[in-house]
């Protein structure tokens, strides 16, 4: 089974994101990934290169355990600038859609000032629900 949105009635859309996603199977949680390559190095300096980088390390983590980013139900964002963020809301929605595709699941993003690797722009978190096996 893949995710289900939920979406109450009467509310205004969501946009790139999900008010609520219901999904039944193993639960995966992963840690937070940062913008750096599975060698722990930063290739890209800007937030939408760390973005893209941190996507793709929980991509491969989520695929690792036998998913699909279908199957993530939830994201947790942190990023240390959020003027950054909000000055390329565009390119933002467009990096995630070449990593994540059209699928949007429950989102948080909260902004902090600093994250534990100084180089690190942007960290995610993510939860999943693979099939039963």
């Amino acid at each position: 089974m893949s995710t289900i949105t939920i979406q109450p009635d009467g509310w205004k859309p969501a946009k790139g994101y999900a008010n609520g996603i219901v999904s039944e199977g193993r639960i995966l949680l992963v840690g937070g990934q940062i913008g750096w390559t599975k060698d722990q190095v930063f290739e890209a300096h800007d937030f939408i290169g760390q973005m893209k980088q941190a996507l793709a390390n929980i991509r491969d983590v989520v695929e690792a355990a036998g998913g699909t980013v279908e199957n993530i139900g939830r994201l947790t964002w942190f990023v240390t600038d959020k003027s950054e963020y909000v000055a390329h809301q565009k390119e933002v929605g467009a990096a995630y859609r070449e990593i994540m595709g059209y699928h949007f699941p429950a989102m948080t993003m909260v902004v902090v000032s600093a994250l534990v690797e100084d180089e690190a722009k942007i960290e995610i978190e993510a939860t999943a629900v693979l099939p039963r096996s």
